[in-house]
């Protein structure tokens, strides 16, 4: 089967995700094409896994100091150079088009009439999952953003819909925690506030990760350039996590145990919804803004949550070869029993 991914470049999340989906396909025997759009070229890394991807504009929201700005995002738009992307992206010779909310990809095949199937955390969304900060432009926009002919929702929980778990990779394993070691991944905020709502809390060591990297004055706060490969390696063996509320981060953390600290961007209707989720799960804790008192409050709690998920991109995979059958109550009552969820404290730490 010859297969035209279209993939969401804009955060890490859905790139991450598609890393896990081209190894199940990869294994599977499956010929694919991978186009990613939503960031500069040069803002790309360790993608080697995709075989000579195909890059263009695409279209994606901008920020500025935690916070969507529409304004900037419709004064950067580059609607021309979309729609001619749209138009001279030849589908015709695939077999099946799949799209993570990428919006080239998803209006070319609809305007060819192509098979399209989108598999994301954002096509929960069309289901009755916690909604917050929505509107009816926020869900105009989610809906017709990247349009699909069908569609696989991801999400943390069923929530009695027909949607599926995250996709994650399986094969990383949580170590043991070394005391007080915490990641930051906050990339929408101002990496200078960031480290001034950290400074006070000399007991932990903070390895922040960030595209634009400043510098630290600070022995216990660490600032990384982006790094798949120096990321892992501090995520399998931190105790905790503070992030935005990007849907891909928080579900490696829930599978490998660790505790999760989000500050959903403000405006942003998928990563408030995330935070409201995760509240009612109790899988996590939530800050509005930056707030030290907060931080103070999550780094004291050992709680956290263990949520063991099943490998969803083999299960897509092997549904995908089967020709894609209908979906019924059985199928997704099977995946989500191989859902366990845990309650663990980290209070037992390794030095």
């Amino acid at each position: 089967m010859k297969i035209f991914y279209g993939v969401q470049g804009t955060g890490n999340g859905h790139i991450t995700r598609a890393r896990v989906m081209a190894k199940a396909l990869a294994a599977a025997g499956m010929d694919v094409t991978y186009q990613f759009t939503g960031r500069p070229a040069d803002k790309y890394f360790d993608m080697e896994i995709f075989n000579g991807y195909q890059l263009r504009d695409g279209l994606t929201f901008n920020t500025h100091n935690g916070k969507v700005s529409y304004l900037k995002t419709a004064r950067d738009a580059k609607l021309i150079t979309f729609i001619k992307d749209v138009k001279s992206l030849d589908l015709s010779g695939y077999d099946l088009i799949l799209s993570d909310y990428e919006p080239v990809t998803s209006w070319a095949a609809k305007q060819q009439k192509k098979t399209i199937l989108g598999i994301g955390h954002q096509y929960a969304f069309r289901h009755n999952v916690p909604k917050k900060g929505h509107d009816p432009l926020a869900d105009f926009v989610m809906n017709n953003f990247a349009p699909t002919e069908r569609n696989v929702g991801l999400h943390w929980h069923h929530f009695g819909q027909p949607i599926l778990p995250p996709i994650i990779d399986l094969s990383k394993h949580s170590k043991p925690a070394i005391k007080n070691k915490i990641v930051v991944y906050l990339p929408f905020e101002d990496q200078n506030e960031v480290i001034r709502h950290l400074a006070s809390f000399e007991n932990f060591n903070f390895h922040c990760y960030a595209s634009d990297v400043v510098s630290s004055e600070y022995a216990h706060i660490i600032c990384h350039p982006l790094s798949r490969e120096n990321f892992q390696k501090d995520l399998l063996d931190c105790v905790g996590v503070i992030g935005n509320a990007g849907f891909e981060l928080s579900s490696e953390a829930l599978q490998l145990g660790k505790k999760l600290l989000i500050k959903p961007l403000h405006k942003q209707m998928e990563q408030i919804s995330n935070a409201a989720a995760l509240q009612q799960l109790g899988y996590g804790h939530v800050m509005d803004d930056l707030d030290v008192a907060a931080i103070e409050r999550w780094l004291d709690d050992v709680n956290a949550v263990q949520v063991t998920f099943p490998n969803v991109a083999e299960i897509l995979v092997s549904w995908v070869q089967d020709g894609m059958p209908a979906m019924d109550a059985d199928f997704f009552a099977e995946v989500w029993n191989k859902v366990d969820v845990l309650h663990i404290q980290h209070n037992g730490m390794n030095a």
